[in-house]
């Protein structure tokens, strides 16, 4: 359960982010992922939609009945987050991997929840 709420947090925090800047940009970010901000912020609506998918994504990874929805709706997230990393600034990419380990996790532990969705 705490390592749901944290990895749920993570994810609202990084979301209200997108929207209120509250989080300073450090100074020592590599000229790759700079650009790559500037252009997701000059397309107008890829951040705000990032930022709702978060925001969901935690809420609903946070609570046990509603957690293998969360994960779901993070998954394209996390992948974006991950190939961001290992194409533009493979030196972050040590969280990227362990949030995407905890999210396969709960995939995984919640596989029987899918099944639904894929029988024909």
């Amino acid at each position: 359960m705490i390592i749901s709420l944290l990895f749920g947090l993570i994810f609202i925090n990084s979301g209200l982010n997108k929207f209120f800047y509250y989080m300073p940009i450090p100074d020592d970010l590599p000229e790759k992922v700079l650009k790559t901000m500037e252009a997701f912020n000059s397309i107008g609506w890829v951040n705000p939609l990032v930022a709702l998918v978060e925001i969901l994504g935690g809420l609903l990874f946070i609570p046990g009945k509603t957690r293998a929805l969360g994960a779901i709706v993070i998954f394209p997230v996390m992948v974006g987050i991950i190939v961001h990393h290992l194409v533009v600034a493979p030196s972050g990419l040590a969280v990227p991997l362990v949030l995407f380990g905890i999210l396969l996790w709960v995939i995984i532990e919640n596989r029987k929840r899918y099944f639904p969705m894929v029988k024909s």
